[in-house]
């Protein structure tokens, strides 16, 4: 659930470009306002980055250990299945590369210096989150990948929680999983389309001009600087 929920939370925030990236760069704010130290030490962590690494590597000894056998039984439960367990794999590892690449994964000086830089890490700067479309614009392979990991994230999800239904004695006779399918799909459904746009909100963001009295900056850079 809290992966869940920060999945949600996270794509709307970046679907708030589709209104302009001053809209995204003031939910950018928001976020940040929180603070460095506190967001690592008390949300990041203990919420969103242990929770996923706990998740992702008990889900890669599940996949290990499954037996694949959709082509002797193509039934639509063993299809939704399969596809849990193999977007997960994707979502993991896109989750690991998307840190990476936004972030950098730890905010160590030295870190950041000496590996994440050099690799073509942490590209985002909260300060200028014209830095993200801009991450994004880079290449068609990374657009694709984002779409990808994204899709799957978000099919993950949504299904996921079916099966979580299930697992916990939720819904449990066939009428129940029957009719648990539509909140669960429509869940999906509806983070499917955040995601994608977000991401042609990112693909389509163009660099901001902004107007200071009696100065004209081209970039939130330079306003910042000014600042």
């Amino acid at each position: 659930m809290p992966i869940g929920g920060y999945l949600a939370f996270h794509l709307l925030t970046n679907a708030s470009i589709v209104d302009g990236i001053e809209v995204y760069q003031r939910r950018a704010d928001q976020i940040h306002e929180l603070g460095v130290t506190t967001v690592v030490l008390l949300l990041e962590w203990p919420i969103i980055f242990l929770p996923i690494l706990f998740h992702g590597l008990l889900g890669l000894v599940i996949v290990s250990r499954g037996k694949r056998n959709v082509a002797d039984y193509p039934f639509l439960g063993n299809i939704r299945y399969t596809l849990q367990r193999w977007t997960g794999v994707i979502a993991f590892a896109f989750i690991l590369w998307h840190v990476f690449h936004m972030h950098g994964w730890f905010k160590s000086a030295w870190w950041v210096d000496h590996v994440v830089r050099p690799l073509g890490g942490g590209r985002f700067d909260p300060r200028n989150a014209y830095t993200a479309p801009e991450a994004i614009q880079q290449s068609i392979a990374v657009q694709a990948m984002f779409l990808v990991g994204v899709l799957a994230s978000v099919y993950h999800f949504a299904n996921g929680l079916w099966t979580m239904g299930i697992t916990w004695g939720v819904w449990t006779s066939p009428r129940a999983q029957r009719w648990a399918n539509v909140p669960c799909a429509a869940i999906g459904v509806f983070l499917a389309i955040v995601g994608v746009a977000a991401l042609l909100g990112m693909i389509t963001a163009d660099k901001p001009r902004l107007e200071v009295p009696g100065t004209v900056y081209t970039t939130l850079d330079a306003f910042s600087e000014r600042r």
